[in-house]
């Protein structure tokens, strides 16, 4: 597929790649440098994922061209289940499986010659920030990590819930699992729709009408990202605290990215009170969840620069 949202410089290259992540299954990438690198150096890097049921050619595609722009060697790539990349059946979520795929776009880029193994970075949009900083919790080859609109999936998935609340949510997708198990796919419902529209429901508000606003339109939408998970994907975030061990990735530095006006700021702001030194945030004036996908006016590329270059020694 293409659809990229955004341009390519004309002093960057991209490289359609692929690699397999620790279970075998094959992800899509791709890799994005400076035109006529010297490739007998050796370079920073930086693995960016996508937004929680995005693809590549979405926000990471955006961040991976300016940043490649300014001397990074940058790997975007689609989660396994989604996009170009492998795993059947589709659409499927995983926490472990997700953060894994952080790590394995590490794999992918210390075996390059002319990256540089102890200058490697990661970069979560939205639901990749909450598995970058699971996956740098536990590999401690990932020296740096940035996280923009960052979102918790794990604490998504129980957030404003009674106990009685989660438990029948519980027995619902148990439930579906004899469903699934008798259908013998499990059932996908997207969110978004199948060709980009211009007009957004007056039901659709708050956080959801951001969403639909970026993956339903022109301006972010892929016929690989309508939204949404199978249904029973939840049990596992249920089940699973992305971010319990956040606090070991001290020494190495941390930056949280937020806008201003994000609805989604206090799961950057949970995150940011659970790390331990080193670690900034930058709030984004007049800026909401989605335009640090996708607003170069707005992404703070000369912070996320500085960041890098400071703490990728």
């Amino acid at each position: 597929m293409s659809n990229y949202i955004c341009k390519l410089n004309e002093n960057v290259e991209r490289t359609h790649v692929r690699y397999g992540n620790r279970y075998g299954i094959a992800l899509a990438g791709d890799l994005y440098t400076m035109k006529n690198m010297d490739k007998t150096e050796k370079y920073a890097s930086i693995v960016v994922g996508a937004p929680y049921g995005g693809v590549k050619e979405q926000g990471p595609s955006v961040y991976a061209n300016e940043l490649a722009k300014r001397g990074f060697v940058v790997l975007t790539f689609d989660p396994c289940y989604m996009g170009e990349s492998g795993g059947e059946p589709r659409h499927v979520s995983s926490p472990d499986m997700f953060s894994e795929n952080i790590s394995a776009g590490v794999d992918y880029l210390g075996l390059l010659p002319y990256v540089d193994r102890n200058k490697i970075a990661a970069l979560g949009i939205c639901g990749s920030g909450g598995f970058s900083l699971s996956a740098a919790a536990m590999d401690t080859r990932i020296k740096a990590v940035i996280t923009a609109s960052m979102f918790d999936m794990s604490v998504a998935a129980r957030m404003g819930q009674t106990p009685e609340q989660i438990q029948r949510k519980k027995e619902q997708l148990s439930l579906q699992r004899w469903k699934d198990a008798e259908n013998k796919e499990p059932e996908y419902i997207p969110s978004f729709p199948e060709e980009p529209v211009t007009m957004i429901p007056d039901e659709v508000q708050g956080l959801n009408r951001e969403f639909f606003e970026f993956y339903a339109t022109k301006r972010g939408h892929h016929p690989g990202a309508l939204g949404n998970f199978t249904t029973t994907s939840d049990l596992s975030f249920m089940n699973y605290a992305l971010n319990d061990h956040i606090a070991e990735i001290s020494p190495r530095p941390i930056l949280f990215l937020v806008g201003e006006q994000a609805e989604s700021r206090f799961f950057s702001d949970v995150a940011f009170e659970k790390a331990a030194e080193p670690k900034r945030m930058i709030v984004v004036p007049d800026c909401n969840h989605v335009d640090l996908y996708d607003d170069t006016s707005k992404i703070p590329f000369d912070e996320i620069e500085r960041f890098l270059h400071e703490n990728l020694q």
